[in-house]
Formats: structure tokens, sequence, C-alpha cells
């Protein structure tokens, strides 16, 4: 065989699973239509399972899936291009980039040094005991401020203790795992603890108000859930899941450094190097403060993108990062990825598709006693989390809400229970780059695979559910439920 030929096998072979995505997309875009999914729906369900594919296997590089996406809206499903192109820039793509370049500017100002050796001389140089108060802070953070928010935040704090123990990625390939994991799972548990944690949860609450609260019968009052009776049911579910993740991570990922003294003496030196903190620190502390202060207090009137992005822009216009710098230190191209995704979750909603799709999933486990009680629980958690993969955990809920809420009702249990069954576990979206920000986030630091979210994610994923399934059936009816 000659030297081409040879080429030729070489690009099929490493391109194998594009070839077979695009093989599974065309037989299910010709295969006879189910009943009560219509043929949009159907394009739709072809473009996730493709992509879903393509995001698993990584044969080509995951802007390209997001490209893909775009494209196939408007060939597959004939939808203008201007249309598309509006639904790709949503307010949380432009807070996934406002927040970028935030974290770009915080390292800038070298303020992610300082966090970190806060939180190391809280914990020590052990790194469980290090992984462990990273998932403490994030959590704590994410409880009240939100996950992706806090992701944003803690992303330099790992890359720095990362850069510090070696400058080859290949060396600190687990510890990076664990480091950077601990702050995107560590949200993601301690999203579920309050009705700000994630705007699932405030779908959730105004579901219950919409669907069955009546002023006039005092028995509905039950249905207006107020912020701390949302804190007592699910804020203990978030401590006991704060040392689950860091024994699943040490359990996944060997980190080649048990002790990060190293990069603790590196950093204590560049702390006493940069001495007291100088106007400018304080400045940027101050419109970080701003930024905070801005998505607690008006993002639901602007938009917590918008917030953001005028947070970035407060850094350009004070001189405390260049453009340049930003430019470099964003990736761009997860930015467009995670457009793309919310895009396609937007037209999984809109085509029926997502609630064809629930519809069938409960049908199939009718007969196996899943359409009531602890059965029923296990499902629609199931369920969820499958869902939540695939778009956003606000998307989810939005979708799954309403089927759900009213199988409850047909089922004859109780829909507060079924209700924070679903949006707590829209939270365990664990094995996906884009099933949430917080994931999103710490992909773009480049040194995580798609496969380390699969491999470590079902862990995650049974390990919550468990947790959620024993606290609904022994904690919760404590509480009167």
């Amino acid at each position: 065989m000659t030297v081409g030929t040879w080429m030729n096998l070489y690009f099929f072979w490493e391109k194998k699973w594009f070839f077979i995505a695009m093989i599974v997309g065309g037989f299910m875009l010709h295969m006879p239509l189910p009943q009560g999914l219509s043929p949009e729906a159907l394009i739709v369900l072809t473009m996730s399972v493709v992509a879903v594919i393509l995001f698993v296997t990584e044969p080509v590089p995951l802007p390209t899936v997001a490209l893909l996406i775009v494209i196939g809206q408007v060939v597959l499903m004939g939808h203008d291009s201007s249309e598309v192109a509006k639904s790709l820039m949503t307010d949380s793509v432009l807070f996934i980039m406002g927040s970028l370049m935030l974290a770009v500017a915080v390292v800038k100002q070298k303020l992610d040094k300082r966090l970190a050796w806060l939180i190391v001389r809280m914990t020590g140089t052990k790194t469980w005991r290090v992984c462990l108060g990273i998932t403490v802070v994030s959590g704590v953070l994410a409880s009240f401020v939100g996950e992706h928010t806090v992701a944003a935040m803690m992303l330099p704090v790992g890359i720095t203790l990362i850069t510090l123990t070696s400058d080859d990625p290949r060396k600190v390939r687990n510890l990076a795992a664990v480091l950077l994991f601990s702050i995107s799972y560590g949200a993601s548990v301690a999203g579920i603890g309050t009705p700000s944690g994630g705007a699932r949860n405030a779908i959730m609450i105004g579901y219950w108000k919409e669907f069955f609260y009546d002023p006039t019968n005092p028995e509905t009052f039950k249905f207006l859930v107020s912020y701390v009776d949302w804190m007592i049911h699910a804020y203990p579910m978030f401590l006991i899941q704060v040392p689950v993740v860091t024994t699943v991570l040490f359990w996944t990922f060997r980190p080649e450094y048990r002790d990060l003294s190293r990069a603790v003496v590196k950093l204590r030196t560049l702390i006493e190097q940069e001495g007291s903190m100088k106007a400018a620190d304080w400045m940027s502390i101050f419109i970080f403060f701003l930024v905070l202060v801005g998505w607690i207090l008006i993002s639901g009137d602007i938009g917590m993108g918008t917030v953001a992005v005028a947070g970035a822009a407060m850094f350009l216009v004070a001189g405390l990062v260049k453009w340049e710098d930003i430019n470099s230190g964003v990736n761009w191209g997860v930015i467009l990825l995670y457009a793309a995704a919310i895009s396609l979750g937007l037209q999984m909603k809109e085509t029926g598709a997502a609630q064809w799709v629930a519809e069938a999933f409960l049908a199939i486990l009718a007969p196996l006693g899943a359409n009531e009680g602890f059965g029923l629980w296990a499902a629609v958690s199931v369920l969820t989390t499958g869902v939540t993969n695939m778009m956003s955990n606000g998307a989810a809920v939005a979708v799954l809400g309403p089927i759900v809420l009213k199988m409850s009702v047909v089922a004859s249990e109780s829909p507060i229970i079924i209700g924070y069954i679903t949006a707590i576990s829209s939270s365990f979206a664990y094995l996906t780059v884009v099933g949430t920000p917080a994931c999103t986030i710490v992909y773009a630091s480049g040194y995580l695979k798609t496969t380390d979210f699969l491999k470590v994610g079902w862990k995650m994923a049974v390990a919550s559910t468990v947790i959620m399934l024993v606290a609904a059936k022994v904690y919760w009816p404590l509480l009167g439920m």
C-alpha cells in the first residue's frame, strides 16, 4: 500500500467516531416517525444524539460541533440564519463570556494568588485538604451567589495551584482534575441549597405557586415555599455532599502530588514579593464587589450577562487589564460551544422533543412499577439527570416541571416532593461539558478532557441521587412532608 493510502486510512481511523455519528444521524432522520413526535422534533433529537456522540468521543474540536449545530438548524430545520444567530447570543452566553473575561482580569491582578494563599492557610498543604477547602469555599459562595459566578471566581485559584506545582500539564494531569472538579462540583452541589443558588430553584417555586396555590384555600398555602423553607429541605444535602465530592475525585483521579508544599512555598514567595495590597489591587476588588452586588440586586432587571460584561468593561476602562490579555486568555471556542448548546436546548423545548422524551421514558417505566411511590421518585430523578446533561438545568426544569407536577397529581404523590426531586436532580449535570456553566468554565482552562467528565460524572450522579432519595424518604417526612 502506498503512503497516501496509509494516510487516508489513518485519517478515517482518527475520525471514525465522526463518521459513526453521521451514520447514526442519517439513520434517525430516515426512520419512521414515532407516534406523537413531529418531524421538526425528530430532527432536533437527531441533532442532539449526534452532538452527544461527538461531545463524548471528541473526534473533532468541540467548537466544530457548535458550528454543526448552527448549520443543522438552518439546513435541516429550515430556520432563518438570522434567527439562529439571535438564539446564540443569550444572556447566559453573555454571562459566560463576561465571567471568563473577569477571570482573566483577576489573574492579571494576581488576586487569585492571594485567595489561594488564604485557602491554603486554612487547610494546610495536604492535597485532599486543599481540595476539600476549595469545595467548601466554592460551595458556600455558590449556594448564595450562583454556581457560574463562583466557578469564574475560583478558576484562577485552581490554575494558580496547578501551575505553581508544575509548568508541564502532563505531570499534573490528575492533580489538575481534582482541583478543577472541586471547583465545579463544589459549586454544583451547593446550587441546590437555596432559591438563589440557581434559576432552576426559582422556576420550581414559581410552578408550585402557579399550579397549586389558591389564596382562598388555606390548605394550599404550603405551596408558597419560602427561602428558608427551601434551605431547610435542601441545604443539609449540600453539606453531606461536600466530603463525598473529595472522596469521589480522589477515588477517580489519583493526584501525582499528595502534598502541595512545593506550590505553597512558591506561592508564599510570590505573595511576599508582591508585598502589601496596592491601589490597583483594591480597585480590582472594588470592581469585582460591584459586579457581585450587581448580580444580586439588578441582574433580574438587566440580566446577569450584562452585569458580567459591564464588569469586564470597567476593568478595561480602569486600565487594570489590556484587551490583548483578555483576547488571549478567553477560550472563545467554549463560548461558541455553550451558545450552540443553549440554542439546541431551546429547539428541544420549542418543538416538543423534550416533552416527548419525558413521556416516552416514563411510559416505559410504568410496567416496572416506577409510576408511583419511591419508584416514581427515582424515575423522575433519572429522567431529570439525563435531560439536564443535554441542556441547561434551568431549561430542564422549565421543560420537565409541568410534566412531572401533573404526573404527581395523577399518581396521588406529593407535588412538593416531586418538585424538589426534579429541581435538585437538575443540578446533577456532572457528565458533560455543557451541562452547567460551572463545568463549561473549568473546561475552558484547557486542563480537562470531555472524557474526564464521564469518568467521574457517573459516580457523582449515583452518589448525589442516593443522598437525595434517602433524604426524601427519611429526612423530609420529619419536616411534615
